[in-house]
């Protein structure tokens, strides 16, 4: 009785052990890439232009132009992107699909011929891929898999990446605007809140890649600090030079 309850118990902490994150999902990379953008665009543009003793007032209209241009910016663009990458995914797949129904003896025995490379018996493997072939989408889906690397089931939302992006810049690109918008009058709030958000930004984003969350934060925050002091050196240049 004990050593049942003992493999249960294995058996469980193994199912909850061997859960992987989803790492196919189209929302993830926008949506990183898009706050991450936002914070350190948005942030250095707004250095940039009070580099070179621009007004409070042409610092916050630059900022929110630079919010609203990006966010859409970053939105047409990924959806124009996975969209193409989805398209010719699904262009490949009807080529597959094409094969399976003209000579589905020949996809096969190209697939018993891949498990065959793969160390399986070739008994084994003929006999996998005839009762995996038996079933064209199923047939389908492993040749999917195996051939162009791809889950026809899973294949990324061009909407849910553009939407993911856009939101996700906008709220990055905002906090760099927020301190002028609630009454700030210097630049180093919005550059204190934006190096907090950065920092932040990296740090959310270790919880989700396992790296260590003040490592991923600081990269964030290091990089980010960079940009906009080089725009904001820039800026003061530029200033100077055309005044």
């Amino acid at each position: 009785m004990a050593i049942i309850e003992t493999e249960a118990t294995l058996h469980e902490a193994h199912r909850d052990n061997h859960t992987h994150r989803d790492v196919n999902g189209g929302w993830l990379r926008p949506a990183v890439f898009g706050a991450m953008d936002g914070l350190v665009s948005n942030l250095a543009l707004m250095t940039g232009v009070a580099g070179g003793t621009a007004s409070q007032h042409t610092v916050v209209i630059s900022g929110l132009a630079g919010l609203a241009a990006g966010a859409f910016s970053m939105a047409a663009g990924e959806y124009t992107s996975v969209a193409s990458q989805r398209e010719l995914v699904e262009a490949e797949l009807d080529v597959e699909r094409r094969e399976l129904r003209r000579h589905p003896a020949d996809e096969e025995a190209e697939l018993a011929a891949l498990y065959e490379g793969r160390g399986v018996d070739p008994g084994l493997a003929r006999e996998v891929a005839r009762q995996l072939s038996r079933d064209p989408e199923q047939a389908l889906e492993i040749h999917a898999r195996e051939e162009l690397g791809i889950d026809p089931s899973d294949l990324p939302s061009p909407l849910v990446a553009a939407v993911s992006s856009f939101g996700s810049f906008a709220l990055g690109a905002l906090l760099p605007v927020l301190p002028y918008l609630l009454g700030a009058s210097a630049l180093w709030p919005a550059v204190v809140l934006a190096l907090a958000g950065l920092f932040l930004s990296g740090a959310v984003v270790a919880k989700v890649t396992a790296r260590s969350w003040w490592y991923s934060g600081l990269r964030q925050l290091l990089l980010g600090g960079a940009a906009a002091g080089v725009t904001y050196a820039l800026g003061t240049l530029f200033g100077t030079a055309v005044g």
